[in-house]
């Protein structure tokens, strides 16, 4: 069974979200033949590479709230963050355009390392002080380092504003076909849809029911075909 989840790195409900999707399908019995597959979203896709400013202000101008709002809102994700275990910076943090990391994502993943290099860079982004945005490109290699990826070829992506450009925007437009407008985005099979951070029962609903429901192939034509195997092939008899 696959699952596909629609996320963006500066989204603090995807940070909680995966956690909680995670401790679901830790406990979930068939977890070894589930596979997660990881897609770009960006929640301020128009937003420049140097454009970056406070979580705070960026909150109260999007959202007309006071800063004194914004600040509790931020306060009560830091108290979910924590319930699920994450580490969360209430105070501080900045906000600015995650199209690098998407980029850099897409090329983790054909290192095998995108899981890794995505909860690598939440970490940074909500639980550490140094900035993901205004650091330049070194402070992504390094992240990317971390992950266990090469960094010089790290770099390089991000030195080509056209690398992986596509599969962003591939990924993108998928969500916008199967209805997304918000992330996290989960889609069980290609079959179910679960959106936002829910509680980890209902994702491990979700998994039960998904996997319940998988449809066995059907076979057509006639059976005694030939066919190869791991003990070799059927050998036409004259």
């Amino acid at each position: 069974m696959r699952v596909e989840i629609w996320s963006d790195i500066a989204c603090p409900w995807c940070y909680v979200g995966k956690a909680r999707f995670e401790k679901a399908l830790a406990a979930f019995p068939h977890r070894d033949d589930v596979e997660v597959v990881h897609r770009s979203f960006e929640l301020d896709p128009g937003r420049a590479k140097g454009d970056v400013q406070p979580v705070l202000t960026m909150l109260t101008r999007k959202y007309g709230m006071s800063e004194a709002q914004a600040q509790a809102g931020e306060d009560n994700l830091g108290a979910q963050a924590a319930a699920e275990g994450l580490d969360y910076r209430t105070r501080d943090r900045d906000h600015g355009s995650t199209f690098d990391m998407h980029r850099l994502l897409h090329f983790a993943k054909t290192r095998g390392s995108q899981a890794e290099l995505l909860q690598i860079l939440y970490r940074a982004n909500f639980a550490e002080e140094r900035s993901v945005y205004t650091e330049g490109d070194e402070r992504l290699v390094e992240l990317a380092g971390e992950a266990g990826l090469d960094t010089e070829a790290a770099r390089k992506v991000l030195a080509d504003p056209d690398a992986y450009a596509d599969e962003v925007r591939a990924d993108e437009r998928e969500a916008a076909e199967l209805g997304a407008t918000g992330v996290p985005f989960f889609v069980l099979d290609r079959k179910y849809g679960v959106s936002g951070a829910q509680p980890a029962e209902v994702f491990t609903q979700a998994l039960t029911q998904a996997w319940g429901e998988r449809s066995p192939l059907k076979p057509v034509g006639q059976d005694g075909a030939e066919v190869c195997g791991p003990d070799g092939c059927a050998v036409p008899q004259p």
